[in-house]
């Protein structure tokens, strides 16, 4: 970071170096009590990206699931597919980070949260209880229980980071001109470099404030590396979401007793200071790990967001946004996303038919039909 960077950085979190000791970390549930894990393999799918672009690209222009090209070759061997050409982008990555409707869509998840988060701090300014939106360690998507709050707990609203707080423009242009699999490593040179080439989500920043003038505390819950820290807070800072203290309301991977991608144990640990009223994230896993339980399907995943006991969660504690880059929500072939009762053939379908070709005319002798040609 550039000395003129760093001097900016430090007035930023002046205020934070003036608002007392840093709380110590409160105690994590040990791994035996955590419930459901994540499981992806050596990847975290909250974190970009979990499918790289140029195979994403290449995939949307290929031949629909099922239906063969007409000179389709079997191949012996598979191919490794182009490089996407220089300056195009996914069209995920146009919605996300370059459409006016995606910014549309997050600007009113964040006026949601806001008018929630002002009407629950005003319940616990005059005394009202307020009441918890993290799922217990017992709890299952079919039988949810909530976390109790403690006697005037302070509220606290719990976001993401990545593609919820903070969008990786800078990662996600180098990422939309390349080809080939997920590298960690240079997902972990991001993090620890790339504080200056991100925004915030729009719609956060007013969130934010008005959450802190509520009286609720603003913490994030995030698989960023806990190695990365100091970066991460630079980010968050330069972003304008500070102040951010690790540990006290910034949680990364590595901070609870699993080390693992899974959030609950970090939830867990954060309601055992605060009453977590809301929670924001562009992933289920931003809610609960119960939704990235080992074998769900997408259709199984999808039937419990909308099930009786969870339905009206949404847009009343939780708070989600878009994401057609990357993570959990990419899944499925044609039989996961398309019930096989809902297909449709088009009746009006028919081969069409070879036209014959006119006759030639006659041609006078000493003529012919071919073009003057130019001197």
């Amino acid at each position: 970071m550039t000395k003129g960077r760093l001097a900016l950085l430090m007035l930023l979190v002046g205020s934070t170096a003036n608002s007392g000791c840093v709380a110590a970390a409160v105690p994590v549930l040990a791994a035996g009590a955590i419930g459901k894990k994540q499981f992806f393999g050596k990847k975290d799918e909250d974190l970009p990206s979990a499918t790289p672009p140029a195979l994403a690209a290449a995939s949307a222009q290929s031949t629909p699931a099922g239906i063969p090209a007409a000179d389709a070759i079997p191949s012996a061997a598979p191919t490794t597919p182009a490089a996407p050409p220089p300056g195009s982008v996914p069209p995920g990555m146009q919605y996300l980070y370059g459409s006016g409707e995606a910014s549309a869509v997050s600007i009113q998840a964040y006026l949601s949260l806001t008018d929630f988060l002002v009407a629950r701090g005003g319940d616990f300014a005059v005394g009202h209880p307020i009441s918890s939106v993290v799922l217990a360690p017992d709890a299952t998507l079919d039988a949810p229980k909530f976390l109790k709050c403690g006697p005037r707990q302070r509220p606290a609203v719990v976001l993401d980071i990545d593609e919820t707080a903070l969008l990786n423009l800078g990662y996600e242009a180098d990422d939309s001109q390349r080809s080939g699999a997920y590298d960690q490593k240079r997902w972990d040179r991001w993090e620890a470099s790339g504080v200056t080439a991100v925004d915030p989500v729009p719609g956060v920043l007013d969130a934010v404030r008005a959450a802190r003038a509520s009286g609720i505390e603003v913490v994030f819950n995030s698989n960023r590396s806990s190695a990365n820290a100091s970066a991460t807070i630079d980010a968050l800072t330069l972003a304008g979401l500070g102040p951010v203290v690790h540990w006290q309301n910034l949680w990364l991977k590595g901070d609870d007793a699993t080390g693992g991608s899974g959030k609950d144990a970090r939830r867990w640990a954060i309601s055992a200071k605060y009453c977590v009223i809301a929670m924001v994230g562009d992933q289920l896993g931003d809610f609960t790990d119960l939704f990235n339980a080992s074998g769900m399907t997408p259709a199984q995943r999808r039937a419990q967001t909308n099930s009786p006991k969870l339905r009206m969660l949404w847009g009343h504690g939780w708070f989600v946004l878009p994401n057609p880059v990357y993570g959990t929500a990419l899944k499925g072939d044609i039989d996961d996303v398309f019930p096989k009762d809902r297909r449709w053939t088009d009746p009006g379908a028919q081969p069409i038919a070879a036209t014959p070709l006119p006759a030639p005319s006659p041609v006078s002798a000493g003529t012919s039909t071919s073009p003057p040609v130019k001197k």
